[in-house]
């Protein structure tokens, strides 16, 4: 119970980095958006899934690479984290200069006839795995709470919460983003969530990059 404690601050913590960054727009939310709204909660929550199965599948990835590295040059991490914070910075950066323009005009995609499950489930899967954003963000997620000398299964909860956490909170918007309203609600809301997101990806990044 003590190794648990002593690990699950960085857990947490890796946890709420990846929910804070749901919350930012990016490829995989705008095309959720799209599917939703111009083709129905059943495709939208399809995609979801696929999006879901390729966060699993990269954060995998990154661990199992990432643990390979760490045995082989045990100052590896030092370098991981740097990458990871400097990534947080930039979506920072990028996130508060978002919160400085007005506001986008709604998401709107054509109706078109509704096509198999599997469908909507491989472009959100073929979407998230050919993400670079979700990569990088999988770098950050994991350098935050795995820390040198972590055993293998503290990685193997962050992997395994923050998928479900993935897949749930992408279930969730396809849901809300079937609706016109949502949208129109989110888009009020698009430069607040910015700047709270720019504050947030900021703080971390600056914590990851002067950590020893």
């Amino acid at each position: 119970m003590a190794e648990i404690q002593s690990y699950l601050p960085g857990i947490l913590l890796a946890y709420a980095a990846l929910l804070v960054g749901l919350i930012s727009p990016g490829p995989a939310l705008v095309a959720l958006m799209g599917v939703s709204l111009g083709e129905g909660r059943r495709a939208g929550r399809f995609f979801a899934l696929g999006i879901g199965s390729g966060s699993f599948c990269i954060g995998a990835i990154t661990l199992s690479g990432l643990s390979a590295l760490l045995a082989a040059y045990a100052d590896a991490m030092y370098a991981i984290r740097i990458v990871g914070g400097c990534y947080l910075l930039w979506l920072a950066f990028k996130a508060l200069k978002s919160a400085t323009r007005p506001a986008r005009p709604d998401v709107v995609a054509e109706n078109t006839p509704l096509r198999p499950a599997a469908h909507y489930f491989g472009r959100g899967l073929a979407l998230h795995l050919t993400n670079p954003k979700a990569i990088l963000t999988w770098i950050a997620i994991i350098s935050i709470g795995f820390h040198p000398g972590a055993p293998i299964w503290v990685g193997m909860i962050i992997v395994g919460g923050c998928a479900a956490i993935s897949t749930t909170m992408h279930l969730v918007y396809a849901t809300a983003f079937s609706t016109r309203p949502v949208i129109a609600v989110y888009r009020r809301m698009a430069r607040w969530i910015d700047g709270a997101l720019g504050v947030f990806f900021a703080a971390i990044g600056l914590k990851l990059i002067f950590s020893k």
